[in-house]
């Protein structure tokens, strides 16, 4: 068993901890399989905190960024940031900042529409909840100044572990160079190595409970 995580040691940024070595889960499918379910072991009272840390640390991400437009995601049952993610990072932006939230269109691609509050979302495909307003089209993700995405792990190198649909690499493939993304994360989610593809593309940056912000070479 062996993960990665923030150390303060002068031999690295990244210390083992606890979760599965990529030595026995050498496929994409089974790493994703096992973080996820240590997801629904996790309880209430971890994921609540966690999301509270989780939210003050992009809190500060924010104030130093001062984004005008921000692309996000409504988190759904255990997936980090918590079901207040939205409001909370509405709450981060100037009165004139704008926060865009995903739609997923029938070909797995990311569509885009801004988030007018909790009312205004409404069931998707597989779960999802999807702001109900005017589709801005899959490249208005170009347009942004910072991008907070899903993940179910990530790697010291910024390589990210989605959900195997492939929705996320294909958005982000849209997002200017010079525009951070992070990811967001539990603790123990951040791992030594995640099998990479051509078509994966990399997150900027990170944001565990236990961890905080740690920048990534992407």
């Amino acid at each position: 068993m062996g993960c990665w995580h923030k150390g303060n040691n002068s031999g690295g940024l990244w210390q083992e901890c606890c979760v599965p070595d990529l030595s026995e889960l050498p496929r994409k499918a089974t790493l994703r399989a096992a973080l996820l379910n240590r997801r629904r072991t996790l309880p209430a009272s971890s994921l609540e905190d966690g999301a509270a840390h989780v939210l003050a640390e992009l809190e500060t991400l924010v104030r130093r960024v001062e984004p005008r437009c921000v692309a996000a995601y409504v988190p759904v049952g255990p997936e980090p940031g918590g079901p207040g993610l939205p409001d909370a990072l509405a709450g981060m932006l100037s009165p004139e900042g704008r926060l865009l939230l995903p739609v997923l269109l029938p070909d797995f691609d990311l569509d885009w529409a801004a988030y007018h509050g909790q009312y205004t979302l409404t069931p998707g495909p597989h779960g999802l909840r999807e702001p109900s307003g005017r589709r801005l089209g899959p490249e208005t993700i170009a347009t942004v100044q910072l991008v907070v995405v899903p993940a179910v792990a990530v790697d010291a190198r910024g390589t990210r572990l989605g959900r195997g649909g492939g929705s996320y690499d294909r958005a982000l493939a849209r997002v200017a160079p010079d525009t951070l993304v992070v990811a967001l994360l539990h603790d123990g989610e951040v791992v030594e190595q995640v099998p990479d593809e051509p078509h994966d593309q990399p997150v900027g940056a990170v944001i565990t409970p236990s961890g905080g912000l740690v920048m990534l070479p992407a």
